[in-house]
This record gives structure tokens, sequence and C-alpha cells, in this order.
């Protein structure tokens, strides 16, 4: 499984969608945070890669509210 920043999936059982913000293919680690971001922003996540499993989605932009 390939990885890439942007990148959204979720990790095994839990329906928590997760955004990939970096990969370290060499170190076995990638970065992740809760997607879609909380408006006080999100923690990042350090996890092996061999723990991740992909159910990978790319996320929607945010909709646009009608002014």
């Amino acid at each position: 499984m390939t990885l890439h920043q942007g990148d959204c999936i979720r990790l095994g059982n839990d329906q928590q969608l997760y955004q990939v913000i970096g990969v370290d293919d060499q170190g076995d680690r990638c970065w992740l945070r809760r997607w879609p971001l909380a408006r006080q922003g999100c923690p990042v996540l350090e996890m092996p890669l061999h723990q991740v499993q992909a159910d990978r989605h790319r996320p929607h932009p945010p909709a646009q509210r009608p002014f």
C-alpha cells in the first residue's frame, strides 16, 4: 500500500477519518490528523506505516457558504 500526502484513511475499525500529513517510507512512519479539521486545529499523530490500514479517500473541499 502506498500512502501519499493528502490521502484520507481510516485506522482499523475506527470510523474517524484521518488525513495523511507526511510519509517517511524509509523510517516506516507517517503523520496523520483528524479530518475534517476542527476550527481550533487538530493534533498530529505519528504512526508506523505497517499499522495503517487504508480505506483511502480524497478529502472534499469545504462547502462554500453563500454570502
